[in-house]
């Protein structure tokens, strides 16, 4: 089963980093306030999300971005492939929580 690893950027600024198997469902709950970090951070916004082959390979990336400074993390929220203006709206609007 695949995972993903995504960062989230909160309202404070701050990045947060999660695994899940169901992307759109985790970043709902996020936006619900569902998560205990983002809940007091809100609104959320999903920057980043890489495929990872299962379980395992997602929570170790999650452990290596974790331990990056937030500049490399930046780096690599700007430098992603997916981060292009369409793809990140048809994201964002695929995702949105009216």
């Amino acid at each position: 089963m695949s995972y993903y690893v995504y960062i989230l950027e909160c309202k404070d600024g701050s990045l947060y980093t999660g695994i899940t198997w169901n992307l759109n469902k985790r970043i709902k709950e996020h936006f619900k306030g569902a998560s205990k970090y983002t809940r007091s951070k809100l609104p959320v916004k999903l920057v980043y999300f890489e495929k990872c082959n299962d379980k395992i390979d997602a929570a170790k990336r999650e452990r290596e971005i974790k331990g990056w400074s937030r500049k490399k993390k930046l780096i690599l929220v700007n430098n992603s492939g997916w981060v292009n203006n369409s793809l990140r709206r048809a994201a964002r609007s695929e995702l949105a929580v009216n």
